[in-house]
């Protein structure tokens, strides 16, 4: 039974102090930890839109990805911040690049249908670039011979790149600016030599 008597308001600046101060977004379970009353998820949630509202048309946003809610700057802000480290991440390869839109769009899928939609092999460097970013992962096998590992994106890419689910996801021409935009592009993987891909880039998964 939630506590009638508590104080909304101290809430807020609770959440607020925790979020601007979490180097992770904070699911609502982690969140219901800060208090010792009893705290509804409906009555957490209004709280949080109701902060969220509170920072429109500053710097700094509340935002819901799939892991939690967590603060950011604000996109149009992000030249900025940047000039406090000059050094640009590198940017993604053309295969790491198209091996994660594969993924993203058309997850799950096996290394062998990666390399039929992109035409050429698929080095290991490769999936172990997007692995050890945290971007990917195993999350089965097909049943065929052999059984070849499924692999699909993470909640981690979801937050890197401020999405609350997959069905946010931008037009597929657009993920690499998207990926820039953020910042998180991890180093680009050593590839084998390639002909030009003749590839069929993929279709965007339905919701």
């Amino acid at each position: 039974m939630e506590n009638s008597s508590l104080d909304l308001g101290q809430v807020k600046k609770v959440l607020e102090a925790a979020l601007l101060t979490s180097q992770e977004p904070l699911a609502l379970s982690d969140l219901k930890k800060l208090f010792d009353e009893e705290l509804s998820s409906d009555t957490l949630r209004r709280v949080l839109e109701e902060l969220r509202s509170d920072w429109q048309g500053r710097g700094v946003e509340l935002v819901n990805v799939a892991s939690g809610w967590r603060f950011r700057a604000r996109p149009e802000y992000q030249q900025f911040i940047e000039r406090l480290n000059p050094l640009k991440p590198p940017r993604y390869s053309r295969a790491v690049m198209e091996t994660l839109a594969i993924i993203a769009y058309r997850q799950p899928v096996t290394r062998g249908d990666i390399e039929e939609i992109r035409g050429v092999t698929v080095s290991t460097p490769i999936i172990r670039t997007l692995e050890e970013r945290g971007w990917i992962d195993v999350v089965g096998h097909r049943e065929v011979p052999g059984r070849p590992a499924l692999y699909a994106t993470t909640r981690t890419f979801l937050d890197d790149l401020n999405l609350h689910a997959l069905d946010e996801l931008p037009p597929l021409e657009d993920l690499g600016a998207l990926v820039e935009s953020v910042g998180a592009a991890p180093p680009p993987a050593a590839e084998e030599p390639e002909p030009e891909p003749v590839a069929v880039m993929p279709r965007a998964a339905a919701a």
